[in-house]
């Protein structure tokens, strides 16, 4: 049997990044295009205060970047990479049904009452 050493430090710090709901859906509408923060709050429905605060954190993992144009700042995803690595994401989620999902360590306790 082959054992499976500890992940690289880096690959669990791009997870996280990726780990949380609003930034995920930050990347995700990113995916589609760029765009502003007003754009980004009026689509994803959240505060422009916790939009910011995640665009921060994307930009800190250089996973997004932005450009100006006047007083506008237009955000964009930094890896085009980053589309394929969530497009594999959703097909392994596919693959797995609802396994994931009803985790009992990480996945949505009320979708399992809810099943």
């Amino acid at each position: 049997m082959n054992e499976v050493g500890p992940a690289p430090a880096s690959a669990v710090v791009l997870f996280r990044s990726l780990g949380d709901p609003a930034r995920l859906a930050i990347v995700m509408r990113l995916a589609e295009g760029e765009a502003r923060v007003v754009d980004l709050t009026r689509g994803l429905g959240l505060a422009q205060s916790t939009v910011s605060k995640h665009l921060a954190c994307l930009r800190d993992c250089r996973l997004v970047d932005f450009r100006t144009e006047g007083r506008q700042s237009f955000y964009s995803l930094t890896h085009p990479e980053l589309i394929d690595l969530l497009r594999s994401a959703e097909n392994l989620l596919a693959r797995t049904g609802e396994a994931v999902a009803l985790c009992p360590v990480y996945g949505d306790p009320a979708r399992e009452i809810a099943s």
